[in-house]
């Protein structure tokens, strides 16, 4: 029985031989390379982490060892009554239920009318449509405090004040979301579309059938992004509702907060909990933006 053995030469990009300490030179010289950048990410990985951490751990600390000296990372004493009194405090489930209303409502219809309207902005050539793309890109240049004021005086006159949708309704369109659509769409090929119109498919059978999953990765981040706004806006819920059964989770917050002193052991702890629902989202998606192959069917 005769037994064979490989043998792997070492190789460069060229495909000429190394000898061992020309493969071992190089191999010291890519580790070199990687290792300080790597390093900084990490510093950087902890940097931000810290303090995430210290608020994290500092809603299972008693009211009397927050501002003891000297300050500790980890709690002396673990606790889970501020959250007990968060949740007795204030009423989180309403809230919770208005926040959500609010910020799903909003991305499903952000994310829909973005995509149609930048496939029209990508896809169909008419003078009409680049003055409109013009308008939603300018609106990117007003800051969002500018429009306050307006946008208020319409929510009123149209009988909208005190309601969810008075909210939901005038942050639905966003400039950023039509302008990802409309770049994302213009990256894909014009002969797919013929190709779907030779074979019989209509505009609405193209856009529903092709273009919106190609955009999956596009309606994904969209959404991710849009939610996390919806979820976290503070001012203009603020000045819309003025029903306290109506507030969300970011106005009922802001009340914990009094005149002469803050109860930080709430505070803390109805901040986590306002933060778990995105941290969910965060995860059941993050696998799903993903880039797409947008020349699947095509011919070189």
């Amino acid at each position: 029985m005769v037994s064979t053995y490989t043998i792997t030469v070492p190789t460069d990009k060229k495909g000429r031989h190394l000898d061992r300490r020309q493969a071992e030179r190089r191999r010291r010289a890519r580790f070199k390379r990687t290792l300080l950048p790597t390093t900084l990410l990490w510093a950087l990985a902890i940097l931000m982490l810290f303090p995430l951490l210290w608020f994290l751990l500092s809603s299972f600390k008693p009211g009397g060892e927050l501002f003891t000296y000297p300050l500790s990372f980890l709690p002396r004493e673990w606790t889970l009554d501020g959250y007990a009194a968060a949740l007795e405090r204030i009423d989180f489930a309403q809230y919770l239920l208005n926040t959500t209303i609010v910020a799903t409502v909003t991305t499903v219809l952000t994310v829909a009318l973005c995509a149609t309207t930048g496939y029209a902005l990508a896809k169909y050539k008419n003078p009409w449509l680049s003055v409109l793309g013009l308008c939603i890109l300018s609106m990117t240049m007003l800051p969002g405090e500018v429009i306050l004021n307006p946008m208020f005086i319409v929510v009123r006159d149209l009988g909208l004040y005190n309601s969810l949708w008075g909210v939901i309704i005038p942050s639905i369109i966003t400039p950023t979301g039509v302008f990802m659509f409309r770049q994302f769409f213009v990256t894909i090929p014009d002969e797919l579309m013929q190709a779907a119109r030779i074979d019989g498919a209509s505009e609405y059978g193209i856009f529903f059938r092709i273009m919106l999953p190609l955009a999956r990765p596009i309606m994904l981040t969209l959404a991710i992004v849009s939610f996390q706004w919806r979820w976290n806006d503070y001012i203009f819920p603020l000045i819309i509702l003025g029903d306290p059964e109506k507030f969300t989770l970011q106005i009922a917050l802001r009340a914990l907060v009094g005149a002469e002193n803050i109860d930080w052991t709430v505070l803390l702890a109805a901040s986590v909990l306002s933060m778990l629902p995105l941290i969910a989202l965060y995860l059941v998606f993050q696998r799903y933006i993903t880039s797409s192959n947008i020349n699947t069917g095509l011919k070189d």
